[in-house]
C-alpha cells in the first residue's frame, strides 16, 4: 500500500457536494508511517489535509519544544496528530487537541492555520458578537503570528501530544538539534481518559 494512492468518494464537508477523497501512506523520515488524505472539492474549492497516525499510541507522551531563530525554521515539516496541543508560551497562546485535527504540513502551515482559525474564521470578529475591544486583541494576534512568520519574534513553539504520534523535523538529523527539545513523559490519568485508553481492560486477555 505504501506510495499507492487510494482514491474514494465522499462529500465536501463544506457544501455536501459530492467530491473524491486521495488516501497515501507515507513515511516520515526519522519517525514512522502516517496516513495522509486529501480532499478537493470542484464544487465550491474546498480542501482538507487530515493525517491519521498509521500506528498505535506510544506508549510515553511526546513534548516537543523548538525555539526559533532563523527564518528558515518555517520551512521545517510538521505532523500534528489529532491529539496534539500547541502552544506558544510568548503569546500565553494554546489550541488544544480538538480544535485542529491532524495535519502535515510545514511550521509557517501551521502557524497561517492558527492565525486562520483563530481571526478570520473567529465568530467573535463580525456580526453582533463582535466588540472592539475583543477584534482589537485578535487583531493584534493575527500581527503577532505575522511577526513569528516573518522571523521579527523570538518565540518557541511547543507542541505537546500525549499520544506521542506528533513530529516536527530535526534539520541537523542524526545528530541533536540545538534549538530542539524531545521529552518522552508519562501520561496522567486524565490524559489517558482523553485518548480513551482507561477504557482499554487488557487484564485477564490471553494470546
Amino acid at each position: 500500500m505504501r506510495n499507492e494512492v487510494l482514491t474514494f468518494n465522499t462529500n465536501c464537508p463544506e457544501c455536501n457536494a459530492p467530491a473524491s477523497t486521495n488516501m497515501k501512506l507515507v513515511q516520515i523520515p526519522h519517525f514512522k508511517e502516517v496516513i495522509i488524505m486529501a480532499t478537493n472539492c470542484d464544487d465550491c474549492g474546498h480542501r482538507t489535509n487530515e493525517v491519521k497516525s498509521g500506528g498505535a499510541t506510544e506508549e510515553l507522551g511526546t513534548k516537543i519544544t523548538l525555539h526559533l531563530t532563523d527564518l528558515s525554521d518555517m520551512s521545517r515539516d510538521l505532523l500534528k496528530s489529532e491529539t496534539c496541543s500547541i502552544l506558544i508560551p510568548e503569546l500565553e497562546f494554546e489550541l488544544g487537541m480538538a480544535a485542529v485535527g491532524g495535519k502535515f504540513t510545514t511550521l509557517e502551515g501551521l502557524l497561517k492555520d492558527i492565525k486562520d482559525l483563530i481571526v478570520s474564521k473567529n465568530p467573535f470578529t463580525c456580526g453582533d458578537s463582535s466588540t472592539s475591544d475583543r477584534t482589537e486583541k485578535l487583531k493584534l494576534f493575527g500581527q503577532k503570528i505575522d511577526k513569528i512568520m516573518a522571523g521579527d519574534m523570538d518565540v518557541h513553539i511547543v507542541l505537546d501530544d500525549p499520544a506521542g504520534n506528533s513530529y516536527l523535523q530535526n534539520v541537523y538529523a542524526p545528530d541533536p538539534d540545538p534549538e530542539m527539545t524531545t521529552e518522552k513523559y508519562t501520561r496522567t490519568f486524565e490524559q489517558n481518559e482523553d485518548l480513551g485508553l482507561n477504557d482499554m481492560k487488557t487484564e485477564g486477555y490471553q494470546e
